[in-house]
């Protein structure tokens, strides 16, 4: 079934209408076009991991809706143009674990290492393309509460194979390249001296923003702020991804999206720290209206009330107010406020002008729909198989660099008396926003009215 003109144009819009060079390899005239093959590298597979949300949507397929009324649900079934050909598991839990019986049900070859998932038994590279999705185990905890999950070990085994075999094919980094900004320098440099197409980040750039909103490229932006929760490290990252997607669009005004210097403050600094205007409670006014979670009464009194729920990363849990107050090299300030007790979501406010040069704020919110579907990971995974189809990331690597190397110093600030810390390492990160900031704009559910 051909794709309605609507449903057409928003997957054009991700780079999925009709077979691209790389979705369909090429087969003779004697043989039909061979789909690409994938290579998943997973720490943990379980239900509701992150292998099985991204892995998940690349065997079963999942639902895009173009808007159009009375389509039957088939028609609106986006099914990936890739196979997946093996997968990898690190860790296994014989009581959680979902990985070995979908491989077994799908015909997914269980790879007992990563080069073997690379390679499918033959000694050389043997897959079109690498999820690499490192982000549940059983890992140790460092002094900055950060996890210290083995993305950079990964990658050095999968560029081992690379080098091996004398070829190369793209490969995703689910989230963070790493809890060490040195280690996500390297990956970078290590991917491009072998010309191998990295792409890295999670859900919150390219999720559904309510109300839409895209900053135009090369508007003035003179201060930001974010509001989310969860744990330091976890969300942090998910919190200042958030951020650097709207503000990399800003007026650089010559300069590189680089951070100059990055502090974390705690308790009532964050308070103190609003009240000399170091960040904006105008701004975070604006931010809560787009909440949907926000808690009634006073974001104090529910920020101190709050108290570490019994779940598995409570250690990272902050139960008071953290703030990460970024300073970028052209002179932008922003901020990111982790409100655990006051929100459960994640909202942005920025100040900027308007298109006749007036001061406006805008805002919105990138909105997660919860689990069991989750379904934020439809657009990341469009936006995953449009990278493996073209070669070309939607958006610089260097912004997933940016962002988990603000984390990196935050959480150091934290640990050194929340010193503000300057980061000579990443005010040189450099890169052009995208002319596409790449959220979802179909919708989420069906359209289709009901007749009563």
């Amino acid at each position: 079934m051909q794709p309605s003109p609507s449903r057409r144009a928003f997957l054009e819009g991700v780079g999925l209408a009709g077979a691209g060079v790389a979705a369909t390899a090429r087969g003779s005239a004697d043989e039909p076009p061979r789909r690409p093959k994938i290579a998943a590298l997973t720490s943990a597979y379980f239900y509701l991991s992150h292998a099985h949300h991204v892995v998940g949507r690349f065997l079963d397929g999942f639902p895009v809706y173009d808007g159009g009324p009375g389509r039957s649900p088939e028609a609106n079934h986006h099914q990936p143009a890739f196979d997946v050909a093996s997968l990898y598991i690190e860790q296994v839990d014989d009581q959680t674990d979902l990985g070995r019986a979908r491989a077994r049900e799908r015909g997914v070859r269980l790879s007992p290492t990563i080069a073997d998932a690379l390679t499918l038994g033959t000694g050389a590279l043997a897959v079109d393309a690498v999820l690499l999705i490192a982000e549940h185990g059983n890992y140790p905890i460092n002094e900055k509460l950060q996890k210290l999950y083995p993305r950079h070990a990964y990658l050095q085994q999968v560029l081992d194979v690379f080098r091996a075999s004398g070829k190369v094919a793209p490969v995703f980094v689910d989230k963070h390249l790493s809890y060490s900004r040195d280690q996500a320098a390297e990956m970078i440099a290590q991917a491009r001296a072998l010309k191998v197409p990295l792409m890295a980040g999670s859900s919150l750039p390219v999720t559904w923003r309510r109300p839409e909103l895209e900053i135009p490229l090369g508007r003035p932006c003179r201060e930001a702020l974010v509001a989310s929760r969860g744990a330091i490290e976890i969300f942090g990252f998910h919190a200042l991804e958030a951020l650097q997607c709207m503000v990399e669009r800003r007026d650089l005004r010559g300069k590189p999206q680089g951070v100059s210097a990055v502090t974390c403050l705690e308790g009532d600094a964050v308070w103190e720290a609003g009240d000399r205007g170091v960040w904006s409670w105008e701004l975070l006014r604006h931010a809560l209206g787009r909440s949907n979670t926000v808690n009634p009464g006073d974001v104090r009194r529910n920020t101190r009330e709050y108290k570490r729920p019994n779940v598995a990363d409570r250690q990272t849990m902050p139960d008071v107010p953290t703030a990460f107050v970024v300073e970028y090299v052209d002179g932008l300030r922003a901020t990111a406020l982790i409100l655990n007790g006051h929100v459960d979501d994640t909202t942005v406010a920025l100040r900027t002008v308007d298109a006749a040069g007036r001061d406006t704020i805008v805002s919105t919110l990138t909105y997660l729909p919860a689990p069991p579907g989750a379904s934020f990971f439809n657009p990341l995974v469009l936006r995953i198989e449009d990278f493996f189809r073209s070669g070309r990331p939607p958006y610089p690597v260097e912004r997933t660099q940016l962002t988990g190397g603000i984390l990196d110093v935050a959480l150091e600030s934290r640990i050194r008396g929340h010193a503000r810390l300057e980061t000579p390492d990443l005010a040189a990160i450099g890169y052009q926003a995208p002319v596409d900031s790449g959220f979802i704009r179909s919708p989420l559910t069906d359209p289709t009215p009901n007749r009563v």
